[in-house]
């Protein structure tokens, strides 16, 4: 009879360590889904709407022509280093599916180049501040790897058609309105409680010849009009760091 009771007992004792074993396994994988899975139908949605900030670094490239003066000067070109702009945007993007998704981000780029222009034979410098603020349209197809817990990785392609809203007359050289700009890039999208946080970087490259040949304005001003005529061409670049906020 107390044998009896006894094993009565020790399966009650053994039922309730399991029962409470059990409830703190699923506490614990209920936490742990939890932590891993913040916002778990963000990317399930057909829009996201958001926001970036961010900074970037300006180049140009420049091609020259061989061009001598009438005093038998010749001038090259070159943007010795780099300086950091700001810049802003918007974000719309569009889910095409499990992986893909089609951004547009316009925006504005706020940002500068100086430029050293060196006379060959008597090593004359000169020095200009070549200012922009840019109007940007990107279009970036996103190719997103599979979520890992609270951060999913991905890659950028796309365009970005530039308008500069800063053009200034009488400097030694000028750069056109208008530019095109092949991207690529790559990021990761962290999920937060409240939001996603994207960084990223993408590196832009110039297609188009941004130099304004036709200086009207200094056509009659040989010592700056020779340095534009120094020039076959020039190609901008920008590396662009990104914080998007979905």
């Amino acid at each position: 009879m107390m044998n009896h009771r006894f094993f009565i007992s020790l399966r009650l004792l053994v039922i309730l360590l399991a029962s409470i074993a059990g409830w703190q396994t699923t506490a614990s994988a209920q936490n742990l889904n939890d932590k891993l899975m913040n916002r778990p139908y963000a990317d399930l949605r057909r829009w996201h709407l958001g926001f970036s900030v961010g900074l970037h670094t300006q180049d140009l490239t420049f091609t020259h022509n061989g061009f001598v003066t009438e005093n038998g000067e010749s001038w090259f070109v070159d943007q010795p280093g780099f300086q950091p702009g700001f810049c802003v945007n918007g974000l719309i993007d569009f889910r095409l599916g499990t992986y893909f998704s089609l951004r547009f981000t316009p925006g504005m780029y706020f940002g500068n180049r100086d430029v050293t222009m060196r006379e060959y034979n008597s090593g004359t410098q000169l020095r200009q501040n070549i200012k922009s603020a840019f109007l940007v349209f990107p279009f970036d197809l996103k190719f997103a790897g599979q979520r890992y817990r609270n951060s999913r990785p991905y890659v950028t392609a796309g365009v970005m058609p530039t308008v500069n809203l800063v053009r200034k007359s009488g400097d030694y050289l000028r750069t056109n309105s208008a530019d095109f700009y092949l991207t690529c890039g790559f990021g990761c999208d962290f999920y937060l409680p409240y939001f996603k946080l994207n960084p990223e970087i993408k590196f832009c490259f110039g297609l188009s010849d941004v130099l304004d040949h036709k200086r009207t304005d200094i056509a009659e001003e040989p010592e700056k009009f020779k340095i534009t005529q120094s020039l076959k061409k020039a190609v901008s670049r920008m590396v662009v760091l990104t914080f998007y906020f979905e």
